[in-house]
């Protein structure tokens, strides 16, 4: 019987195990947990998302919308799991993360192709059919061994997550429920702020201490993910067009507009935590409690997990990565998850979802096109191995990626939504490319 290791049951390696065990083919999955965690995991469950509890929005005139249902559309674990496990978001789509999580784990456990194996990889078996998909946060002797595999330096940045705090902890009577122009119902929690309120809390944000790194770690901060202490020392009023925003948040309490709006989202469904929206941050713990408590309602707020700060790793992949995210080298040799360049929980699993395609179809001797930049999960595979730049960097999915228009179309939302048309018809003529099994199993 063919096989294929996967290394990493991260987002990016449980979809592969998903894509290629559902195509009759025995997956050998590897997953340090429980034995050994990096430092931004706590679950010894699959599939952790350490960042953030969404998934971005959910809507087809954004690019990560209509990644999600192209994914939908090739049967996606990562999308099945979400919609299960959803909780009130507005526009977005966010999880309870345990039980996302837990119905990640599950399914995998439980599908007769795949075999779990609980150990650390220390070397790479360069003559089998193996996806590597360990995340950003790859173990350092899989980092040595990766590096001598590909024989280029890797390049780095650091990525942070924002605290958690106890809804029963929060100060109901200076807050209040409401998405941003009312879309999606009231499904954010709003701590509103006047200009004084909000110079108090700028200048002791600026001014508190963050944790040192460590001598060998370099300061380069992706910018789709700044603690939002570095968003703050750009300018006095550079939060107020990013997370503190306050347009489209009117207090229903008081009809006014605010002078700046700190949100919270719903971490579980029962909503019993909420994470504090684009408040990654690198500050010291005691800095964080002091600080954040001088937001309006958070004043004796309690943490369920306060914010953290954790090394990412990518590769150069234009230089070593093929469109179908194999190494050029080495066509036994798959790369799938953040380790590509790809940037998010959804582009992540999307690599992880062709990375597990094109090996299925590479071991069955199936001739499959790799997809192109009609789509979105294809530009972001077209990117990650063709992009010009000297200076690459993560990607997250966006539609100046994704081929453009025939006919010229002025209004934004509505130029979105015929490029998602038209990548959701390419999608349907192309899915049934990959409908093979593997013969000796049907």
């Amino acid at each position: 019987m063919n096989s294929i290791n996967i290394i990493g049951a991260g987002l990016a390696g449980i979809e592969a195990a998903w894509q290629i065990a559902n195509r009759g083919i025995k997956v050998k999955l590897y997953e340090m947990k429980p034995g050994k965690k990096s430092p931004a995991h706590l679950l010894d469950t699959f599939g952790e998302l350490v960042c953030s509890n969404s998934l971005r929005a959910d809507r087809l005139e954004n690019a990560v919308g209509l990644l999600k249902q192209e994914m939908r559309e090739l049967n996606s674990l990562i999308m099945e799991a979400a919609d299960k496990t959803k909780v009130p978001a507005g526009g977005a789509l966010a999880v309870d993360r345990i039980l996302f999580s837990q119905y990640l784990t599950a399914k995998i456990s439980s599908h007769e192709f795949i075999e779990v194996i609980n150990k650390e990889v220390t070397s790479i078996p360069k003559d089998e059919k193996t996806i590597i998909a360990t995340g950003p946060l790859t173990s350092e002797k899989l980092y040595d061994e990766i590096k001598k595999l590909i024989g280029f330096d890797y390049l780095s940045f650091y990525d942070a997550a924002a605290p958690i705090v106890l809804a029963s902890s929060i100060d109901m009577s200076k807050a209040f429920f409401a998405s941003r122009y009312d879309k999606g119902g009231n499904d954010y929690l709003n701590c509103p702020m006047n200009e004084e309120e909000y110079m108090t809390f700028y200048n002791a944000l600026v001014g508190a201490e963050v944790i040192e790194l460590k001598s060998f770690e370099k300061r380069e901060v992706f910018e789709g993910c700044l603690p939002v202490e570095v968003i703050a020392k750009r300018g006095i009023k550079t939060l107020l067009f990013g997370p503190l925003k306050p347009v489209g948040l009117t207090d229903k309490r008081t009809l006014n507009r605010s002078y700046a709006v700190v949100q919270l989202r719903k971490e579980n469904i029962e909503g019993t935590m909420f994470n504090l929206v684009g408040f990654q941050t690198n500050l010291k713990h005691k800095e964080q409690k002091r600080v954040f408590s001088l937001i309006p309602g958070l004043e004796k707020a309690e943490y369920v997990r306060l914010g953290v700060m954790h090394r990412n790793t990518f590769l150069n992949s234009p230089k070593i990565l093929d469109e179908r995210y194999r190494l050029r080298e080495n066509n036994n040799i798959y790369f799938a998850g953040q380790i590509t360049g790809v940037e998010g929980y959804i582009e992540s699993a999307s690599s992880g979802l062709l990375a597990g395609l094109y090996a299925s179809a590479d071991i069955l001797d199936k001739e499959v096109e790799p997809l192109d930049d009609t789509c979105a999960i294809g530009a972001l595979s077209q990117y990650v191995s063709k992009s010009f730049t000297n200076n690459f960097q993560p990607m997250n999915v966006n539609f100046a990626i994704i081929k453009a228009l025939d006919n010229r179309i002025r209004e934004k939302k509505l130029r979105n939504l015929a490029i998602s048309e038209r990548a959701l018809k390419y999608i349907n003529n192309i899915k049934s490319n990959f409908a093979f099994v593997e013969e000796q199993n049907v």
